[in-house]
This record gives C-alpha cells, structure tokens and sequence, in this order.
C-alpha cells in the first residue's frame, strides 16, 4: 500500500502539478491577459516561464518521494543492446534539437528584440515558425519522440524512475495537443496538410492531434 501511494504522489506532483501548472501558463489564454496589463513586456515572460519550470521540476524531484523497488535489470547482452539503442535515440535528439531556435525557445531573442524596440506584441511570447526540416519531414514531435525514447531505454529501471517517466510521456502527449492546436490556428490549411502526410509517430500515418 505504501508503495501504491507513493507511485500515486509521484503522478500527482510531476503530472498534475507540473504538467498541468506548465500547460496552463503556457497558454494564449493567459499571455493575452499579461499583454493587456504589461503590453510589450510580455518579452521578459519566456525566459521567466522557462526558468520557473526548472526550479518547480527539482523542487518536485526533490520533495517526492523515491521507490527503489526494481522493475528489471537486464543483463548482457540486453543491457549492450539497450545502451546503443539508447545512444541512437541521443543522436536522433541532437539531430532534432539542431533545427530548434533555442535562443527564441529559451526567450533570450524575445528580450533582445524588446531592448532593441523591435518587438512585436502580436508575437506573444514566441515567434513561431513552421519547421519541416531534418527530422521534422518525418515526424511531427521528434524532439518529444527521441526525448521519450532516450529516457525510455535504461538497462535498469526503478520504480520511482517508471513513475516519473509515465508522467512525463502523458506531459509530452497534452503538450504536442496544444502545440498543435495553436500551429493549426497560425499556419491553417499549411499545418493541416503537414499533418496529413507527417505522423506524430514513425510510419503510423493518419493520426491527428487537432483539426481547424
């Protein structure tokens, strides 16, 4: 029972605290109301967003508790076979990772652009852009698929590590929705073709997160 409780309090603290904190002041919804009391300053707000997200997720690290209980522990030569898959899936996420504005993804260009008076309060938070390059001509997410992969593929696994892994997979999930959502609503019929002929997972084609 004690394990069963401390599994549930994982899924509360790193799912529904985290994930639903992070995707709720992620939304449009809130930055409109920023911009309509802060105008242009709305700049400052990825950096601050992204640096808040950081320390919620280690104090929640921190806090919750740690099942040690092992799942499996694979012994050679599945742990060999494991830690190369593993490597690949690092490799496919560096590949992703290379066509992402991390400066704009961070918010560092956003206060570069305030301080320089170029700032466009129509962008919100983010000036987006329609990525089908690399990775992003095959699949729609594939910075959330190597990521889910990359942390997926442990020789050994714990139960406290399963826990949180599970979280942040149902996180990727909701995430990629939204994301959707609001690509559909600033690119239009362009992302909804993209959706047709891109699967958010490899081969499965005809899957869709969001439709105008």
């Amino acid at each position: 029972m004690i394990i069963i409780a401390d599994v549930l309090i994982i899924f509360l603290l790193f799912f529904g605290l985290f994930g639903i904190s992070h995707t709720l002041f992620a939304s449009d919804k809130i930055k409109k109301r920023i911009i309509e009391k802060a105008g242009t300053k709305i700049a400052f707000y990825r950096l601050f967003f992204n640096l808040i997200s950081v320390l919620i997720f280690i104090t929640i690290y921190e806090i919750s508790p740690k099942p040690k209980s092992i799942i499996y522990d694979l012994k050679y030569p599945f742990d060999i076979i494991i830690f190369i898959s593993q490597i690949f899936a690092g490799i496919g996420l560096l590949w992703s990772s290379y066509y992402v504005d991390w400066k704009e993804f961070i918010g560092v260009s956003q206060i570069i652009r305030y301080l320089k008076g170029t700032y466009n309060i129509e962008e919100m938070d983010e000036r987006s852009t329609l990525i089908i390059k690399g990775p992003f001509k095959f699949i729609r997410h594939p910075v959330y698929f190597f990521s889910i992969l990359f942390l997926g593929l442990r020789p050994t696994m714990n139960l406290f590590y399963l826990s949180m892994y599970l979280s942040l997979i149902i996180y990727f999930i909701i995430g990629s929705y939204y994301e959707e959502r609001k690509l559909v609503n600033k690119f239009g019929d362009i992302y909804l073709e993209y959706q047709k002929n891109v699967p958010v997972i490899p081969f499965i084609k005809g899957f869709k997160h969001y439709e105008k």
